[in-house]
């Protein structure tokens, strides 16, 4: 009889055992799921949910939506983080996202409101005209626009960076929105295919 109930403790601890490796195991493969997440994808410092969106400033639907995600963002507390995506189709989009990060360096806050100046006057915008927006945004936020925006070419290497790191996680389209998160590492970001849908995937996303 004795010799039976150690063969049983030794079955429960055999499966104790494997309990606690399979939940060893399984955190491991999260936390190697987490790391393999490219970190655009994930919030920025000291944010467990933000908003990331890859937009281009003559995209119609990046005009539509741009609202909509600072909405949400102020609604929720959460940060926008914006990356720009010119597409090769459009004749301006490139020139303005250099423009906006020129501005960034300034105030990101100056750089966003740039952005969504433009956004405001997307439909007379085009390739001749748009340094004269550009100057009248400088205007009105009391500042001089210079006659070389980047000499050096750094702008233009930022926003390159930023359309690198979109190819990279293979976008092909603007808007691209992501809702990423620290609090599920097996799921730490969801796309937004409509905006109807973002609110609720915010929800779901801040839930531990």
């Amino acid at each position: 009889m004795e010799r039976n109930q150690a063969m049983r403790n030794i079955s429960q601890n055999r499966l104790i055992l494997l309990s606690l490796l399979a939940l060893v195991f399984s955190a491991g493969l999260c936390a190697e799921a987490a790391d393999s997440v490219n970190p655009v994808l994930r919030p920025p410092k000291g944010a467990q949910v933000a908003i990331v969106v890859f937009e281009d400033l003559q995209c119609p639907q990046c005009r539509r939506v741009a609202p909509i995600l600072e909405q949400a963002s102020k609604t929720y507390k959460i940060p926008l983080v914006r990356h720009d995506f010119p597409l090769p189709m459009h004749n301006w989009s490139y020139d303005a996202a250099v423009m906006a990060r020129y501005f960034d360096g300034i105030s990101k806050a100056l750089g966003n409101d740039f952005r969504d100046y433009i956004f405001s006057n997307q439909f007379e915008i085009n390739p001749q005209n748009l340094r004269g927006y550009a100057e009248k945004f400088a205007a009105a936020h009391k500042m001089d626009f210079p006659f070389v925006v980047d000499p050096q070419g750094k702008y233009a290497a930022e926003v390159n960076a930023d359309r690198d790191i979109g190819k990279a996680i293979k976008l092909d389209h603007t808007p691209t929105v992501y809702i990423v998160s620290t609090r599920h590492p097996d799921k730490p970001y969801v796309e937004m295919k409509d905006s109807s849908q973002l609110y609720a995937l915010i929800d779901a996303m801040m839930k531990e």
